[in-house]
């Protein structure tokens, strides 16, 4: 099975700061690391790759050449190559540009690699959270797409897909090729291994420009291609949540309780 597997390096968002002024991600300074849901979509093909050791497994991201960093990291897990596509007249993509170059790109590897069974997403980006460009590069691709999936199985032409609903799980045959975007699973990711790691870092990450897209419209790239616009971003304030109460006698308490509720329009 040829797998491909879309990624993205997102700001850690354990560290996220605002610009007060132009209300945007202050990203210099914040360390890197690779989407966590996309680390799902990993985990997912490479255990398919784990019974069926003839499987590939090619990565591909859209980002500034700090991107690699995490490429070299699926590569050091379980990806067999990984290209990034990269360039200034990429730069402001929304969603909708974003799925597109995407798919170009992946028209583009299909040249050099052949078809793909499978592209793996992570279901949403931690920095955007729109859950847009996996389901949008299907669409573009006029693939079948799964979303929600915790696990895929591969057979014959067909994956065989547990995904996540509202009361459960459920399980869908999907024929290939297909689009699968991946939730949290119930177990976790696997870490790199050293000589594989070593590997990574010692492997050549080609790089494709605009010039090696030529089938692109760019009308439909970069912040010119892009329909929507982010006005402002901002860290909603901080407020206190609760009351505690201190008075050790029951009954005045409970008047208390009562008349808090009072003032709060719940009783």
């Amino acid at each position: 099975m040829n797998i491909l597997l879309c990624v993205k390096q997102v700001p850690d968002t354990t560290e996220i700061r605002i610009d007060p002024v132009k209300n945007v991600l202050i990203r210099e300074g914040v360390p890197s690391i690779l989407n966590p849901f996309d680390s799902y979509a990993l985990e997912a093909a490479a255990r398919i790759k784990d019974k069926d050791p003839g499987a590939t497994i090619t990565v591909l991201s859209m980002g500034p050449a700090q991107a690699q960093v995490a490429l070299r990291e699926c590569l050091s897990i379980a990806a067999d190559s990984a290209y990034l596509i990269s360039g200034r007249e990429f730069g402001g993509s929304d969603t909708l540009a974003t799925s597109y170059i995407l798919s170009c790109a992946i028209r583009k590897l299909e040249e050099i690699k052949g078809p793909f069974d499978a592209i793996f997403c992570g279901k949403q980006a931690i920095d955007g959270d729109t859950a847009q460009v996996g389901p949008e590069i299907a669409e573009h691709l006029g693939l079948p797409l799964v979303t929600y999936a915790h696990e895929a199985e591969a057979a014959d032409d067909k994956l065989k897909i547990r995904r996540e609903v509202e009361k459960g799980y459920e399980i869908v045959e999907v024929k290939t090729p297909c689009l699968v975007t991946f939730t949290k699973p119930a177990w976790e990711v696997r870490y790199p291994t050293i000589a594989r790691k070593l590997r990574a870092d010692q492997t050549e990450i080609p790089v494709l420009s605009l010039e090696d897209l030529p089938n692109i419209d760019p009308k439909r790239i970069g912040l010119n291609g892009s329909p929507t616009r982010v006005k402002k971003t901002y860290v909603p304030s901080k407020q206190k949540a609760g009351v505690t109460i201190s008075e050790k006698d029951g009954e005045k308490a409970g008047k208390m309780i009562t008349e808090l509720l009072k003032q709060a329009a719940l009783i």
